[in-house]
């Protein structure tokens, strides 16, 4: 090959490499606080919106200020929905064996994700959502504490949930994930082709000694029953 054509080749190379680069900083919306993370930020709405045909309004959050966004469980490709449906950063409470992945962990830390252990008292996560909370950001959880199909009986939620709630003072913001091809499977939902549907409800707020009403609310409107 000539060297006219390997030089030809290469600014094509970089001519798309950055045409790509200013495509995905034009499709984020929410800040993370770095380039990179802005544009996976962008890649991520581009994919969620085009590759898994999402249907969903922007996640009714407040401007400023803290707030609990809460969905149901049914794929590892349900947090990808929910950020790319906001218009700020989530950070997500996530399972401790899920935050430790090769590769996943450096981006699960980046992004702010905070890791909770199964097999002992989940204080230590709570207390970080909870300064994460007074910090004033957005912390994203599922309640139902793993994934569940729809064709399984409706799991009690955590009572965490209710904890960093009363604490916090914070809106609770639920949400309910629908038409996921995937359901069931963590890494192979986010290729198996959805008509994904993110539906957005009302805030709810928790009142002194309402704990037990508060759940069994927001166990209904997360899973319709």
């Amino acid at each position: 090959m000539s060297v006219a054509l390997l030089t030809a080749a290469a600014v094509a190379v970089v001519g798309l490499w950055r045409h790509l680069m200013r495509r995905l900083e034009s499709a984020h919306e929410a800040d993370w606080g770095g380039v990179w993370l802005n544009r996976l930020d962008g890649l991520n709405r581009i994919w969620c919106r085009r590759f898994h045909r999402l249907r969903a309004e922007a996640i009714g959050l407040p401007q400023s200020g803290p707030a609990l966004v809460v969905a149901n469980h049914v794929s590892g490709l349900d947090p990808l929905l929910m950020i790319a449906a906001s218009r700020r950063p989530l950070r997500f409470l996530i399972a401790q064996e899920e935050y430790e992945r090769p590769v996943l962990h450096r981006l699960f830390a980046a992004i702010g994700c905070i890791p909770v252990r199964r097999d002992c008292n989940p204080r230590a996560a709570m207390e970080a959502a909870r300064r994460a909370l007074e910090c004033g950001e957005i912390v994203a959880l599922f309640p139902q504490g793993r994934i569940r199909v729809g064709s399984e009986p409706p799991l009690p939620l955590k009572r965490g949930v209710a904890y960093l709630a009363r604490a916090s003072g914070a809106p609770v913001i639920p949400l309910r994930v629908e038409g996921i091809r995937g359901e069931g499977r963590t890494i192979g939902a986010v290729f198996l082709r959805s008509r994904a549907r993110l539906r957005h409800f009302p805030p709810l707020h928790l009142r002194e000694g309402d704990t037990d009403r508060f759940l069994h609310r927001l166990q209904q409107t997360l899973t319709g029953q």
